[in-house]
């Protein structure tokens, strides 16, 4: 029997995982990215820029990518962030073993492909070598997306 819209719509798959952190002295929960996150976070650390004629180049934005997917990712006990998108340069400040560990379980939570997790990572060569790209991108902005529950606001 087909799953009905309701059923689908009440699974709850976002998947979360407890890893022990000892630098950290504890454990860190993370949790899994919803689509609608991932893509925002995928079209996030791409930019696209004109190559001097029509053609445009898909760049890849690799600078705290760990940190980026980590802020979204680590939540307490009841399931809330932990971190802010804007704390992503303190966070990506720590130890790079310990951020590269977790971002290995917040990516394969997220559904990040082994393919993708390389390219954010910045271990892979450029999407293609005539800058076309299988998927397109927005062009990014510094305004929040719509569906941000972060303000824009300076922090006081």
């Amino acid at each position: 029997m087909a799953l009905s819209r309701d059923s689908i719509l009440q699974a709850a798959d976002v998947k979360t995982e407890t890893v022990h952190v000892p630098e950290w002295g504890g454990d860190i929960i993370l949790r899994g990215l919803t689509g609608e996150e991932m893509d925002a976070y995928q079209a996030s650390r791409r930019q696209i820029r004109n190559a001097g004629t029509k053609e445009q180049e898909i760049v890849l934005i690799q600078d705290n990518a760990r940190a980026n997917l980590l802020v979204k990712c680590i939540v307490d006990d009841t399931g809330t962030r932990v971190f802010t998108d804007r704390d992503a340069g303190l966070l990506g400040a720590k130890n790079g073993k310990i951020l590269d560990k977790l971002f290995d379980v917040a990516s394969a939570l997220s559904g990040l492909s082994d393919d993708e997790q390389e390219e954010m990572e910045g271990n892979s060569e450029t999407p293609s070598e005539d800058g076309d790209s299988t998927s397109p991108s927005p062009e990014l902005s510094d305004a929040p997306s719509p569906s941000s529950s972060e303000g824009s606001a300076p922090e006081s």
